[in-house]
């Protein structure tokens, strides 16, 4: 027996997320730990999408079934399709959902929606074929020679999904075949142009994050325009825009153009043509940090749009990412704002739920702790909770009394006050748990 994610509902509308289970092989995909076997579930399939106005629907041929029973198996999906959908959005392809007689011509389909051209699809199985045979190659020169013979297909799209292969079969526990994509991406930086730009990127990306760091909290906007300014190629320079776009606001546009101002000649000209790249780098910085908002907002949406919050967030805890906490977080200081109670209670649901799972138990334990009325309540929460005392719970008491120490002693009033408490706890815990290895839980 092997476990496998099955997954017959791919309801974009309601979770986007989906689309990426289905076209990444996450779903339905049969991956046995023993004998390395891998391959598709044979499972029926529907897949819609209310903006594109997609339903589609997919029945294993080899399942042989009449297309009664078909029917009987799919229109139960197809009506929890409608039924999620507001009235002002079911619309005629409701009624006409599109059977497709092979799985790769649904694939097909969704991505042509997307603009996706059987051409570039073509050339995604071409990148595909090659990483398998430079897998097989038996030596790295036999490697070299099929990297020579394709260098057109060795572009970002490549190595975006070499990494995407390499992470699924470190995830899927394939360590062989991990270790031989590790050694072959090495060969791929070293011998393509693209590889070898990637590899530059990564070095001026270290080189910029070391520079930063060196500059501590003593890095002012004059500061990074100095650091900036200093930069010894355009990869530096992008490098310093990805990791430093906040500091890069008008003020720090302001001091660089009153720096140009002040120079002449070949000086000015250069920081003229510095001040113009790094308009366009935070220009595209701010398109991508734009779009990776949107979709984590529309991610957030569609969980809100569902009647059981509580579970829309269970099932869809692996799809949150750092800006979907954040846009959580903002649409209910907004719901607040507008006194829109009843999403105010949606999104408070969901950061309870957020905030549940990512709070490890000894740390949520010794938020009671800190709660308790008394000293005999604190006693008596201890000893109600003898599994929970043990090495990692102390070590997260003591770095946490440390934390809270340096910032009560930097004035932080909040920190005072909870730096007595803390302490408090800290000596009950300590006192209990030298009496629980000595076999005496017990604190007198």
């Amino acid at each position: 027996m092997i476990t496998a994610n099955v997954e017959q509902l791919f309801d974009v509308t309601q979770d986007p997320q989906a689309k990426q289970r289905l076209l990444g092989g996450i779903s339905n995909m049969a991956r046995c730990p023993h004998c390395g076997y891998q391959g598709r579930l044979a499972t029926p399939i529907v897949y819609h999408d209310n903006e594109k106005e997609l339903l589609l629907t997919f029945f294993p041929p080899e399942m042989s079934m009449p297309l009664n029973e078909q029917e009987r198996m799919i229109g139960p999906l197809i009506k929890q399709v409608t039924d999620r959908l507001p009235s002002e959005k079911r619309k005629g392809y409701l009624l006409k959902p599109v059977a497709n007689l092979t799985y790769e011509s649904m694939v097909q389909t969704i991505l042509e929606k997307d603009g996706i051209t059987p051409e570039m699809l073509k050339e995604q199985q071409e990148r595909v074929q090659v990483i398998e045979r430079l897998l097989q190659a038996s030596t790295a020169d036999v490697r070299s020679e099929i990297i020579r013979q394709n260098l057109n297909l060795f572009d970002e799209q490549f190595f975006a999904l070499f990494s995407r292969l390499a992470q699924s079969a470190a995830g899927s526990g394939q360590e062989p075949v991990a270790r031989a994509m590790v050694e072959l991406q090495n060969q791929l930086l070293e011998e393509t142009e693209f590889g070898r730009g990637l590899k530059e990127s990564v070095g001026e990306l270290e080189a910029a994050t070391k520079a930063l760091q060196e500059a501590g909290q003593g890095l002012t906007r004059e500061k990074l325009l100095d650091i900036v300014l200093q930069s010894p190629s355009d990869a530096r320079l992008r490098a310093y825009v990805s990791l430093a776009r906040g500091g890069m606001d008008y003020q720090f546009f302001q001091l660089l153009s009153e720096k140009i101002d002040k120079a002449s000649g070949d000086e000015k000209t250069r920081l003229e043509s510095i001040r113009g790249k790094l308009l366009d780098l935070t220009n595209e910085i701010d398109k991508q940090l734009e779009a990776r908002y949107k979709q984590a907002q529309d991610f957030v949406e569609s969980l809100l749009a569902q009647e059981d919050i509580v579970q829309a967030v269970r099932d869809n805890l692996n799809n949150f990412t750092q800006d979907a906490v954040e846009v959580v977080n903002q649409l209910l200081r907004q719901a607040s704002e507008k006194n829109d109670y009843t999403r105010m209670g949606k999104l408070q649901k969901m950061v309870e739920i957020l905030r549940e799972v990512s709070t490890p138990p000894e740390v949520a334990f010794i938020e009671q702790l800190l709660d308790a009325p008394d000293d005999a309540a604190l006693v008596k929460m201890l000893e109600g909770n003898q599994d929970l005392i043990n090495d990692q719970f102390m070590e997260s008491l003591v770095g946490l009394v440390a934390q809270v120490d340096q910032a009560a002693e930097q004035g932080n009033p909040e920190a005072k006050t909870i730096s007595e408490k803390l302490s408090k706890v800290y000596k009950a815990a300590l006192k209990y748990s030298m009496q629980k290895n000595l076999g005496e839980p017990k604190i007198q």
